[in-house]
């Protein structure tokens, strides 16, 4: 009952409070896992580190940060080994603490490479977003021993107000990359029928012929029939098509 009162948990509330309002303005999921890597670090006094991954549903990083290039070197070494303990923190849904890096083995490449780099102990939690693992925020120390059940308690408290903020980041995030993509996709069907419609009036051709004369003067001019097609509408008089 202790945690609900200290002034521990009070300052994370007033932190939580602080990261709504950065991540509630418009911006990216990736400028969102910065900000609150660096809350993180803030956060937990004994922690001089701290990152946040997101993943997709196969685990796969698609957004990360770290406060520092220590951190980032260690997290880069989890996604290319595949495992370590922010990977299981976000496969297993539970806070995965590691005391002492020259003992706790479960990871063995990895935490030889974290100790040499000179982390004593890590903590990561996991990002949980509408029932769904969207990642994990973790914090690094020098120190074996660094975080006790307090530590645990106040990033768990970070990682649930969090979770669902950078859920809406990266959902907002995707969905704008997917309707870029659909813009995208309409300006070249729109770019294609108006130069056929140009090389169909240029040599009383039919819709069938026009395409086919542009496929084939992409090619040969090593252009795409996109490119091509651009140039075909804007210099309707060009006669190379």
């Amino acid at each position: 009952m202790a945690h609900e009162t200290d002034p521990g948990t009070l300052g994370a509330a007033v932190t939580v409070a602080g990261l709504q309002g950065l991540l509630l303005e418009p911006v990216a999921a990736t400028e969102a896992v910065r900000q609150l890597a660096e809350v993180a670090r803030d956060l937990v006094p004994t922690a001089t580190g701290a990152g946040v991954t997101l993943v997709d549903d196969h685990g796969v990083p698609v957004s990360t940060a770290a406060t520092d290039p220590g951190v980032e070197q260690l997290d880069a070494l989890q996604y290319e080994l595949g495992e370590g303990p922010c990977l299981t923190a976000w496969d297993t849904v539970t806070t995965q603490c590691v005391a002492d890096t020259t003992t706790d083995l479960r990871w063995p490449e990895w935490a030889l490479a974290a100790a040499a780099a000179g982390v004593g102990s890590v903590l990561s939690v996991p990002l949980v977003h509408q029932g769904r693992e969207i990642g994990a925020v973790k914090i690094y120390a020098p120190e074996p021993h660094a975080f006790t059940e307090h530590e645990e308690h106040l990033l768990r408290l970070l990682a649930t107000a969090a979770a669902a903020l950078l859920g809406c980041a990266a959902t907002t995030e995707s969905l704008r990359r997917t309707t870029a993509a659909l813009h995208a996709a309409l300006a070249e069907r729109q770019a294609l029928q108006r130069a056929v419609g140009v090389l169909m009036e240029r040599y009383d051709l039919e819709p069938e012929a026009g395409h086919a004369l542009l496929v084939r003067a992409a090619g040969e001019q090593r252009t795409t029939v996109h490119d091509l097609a651009v140039r075909v509408v804007h210099r309707s008089d060009d006669p190379r098509v």
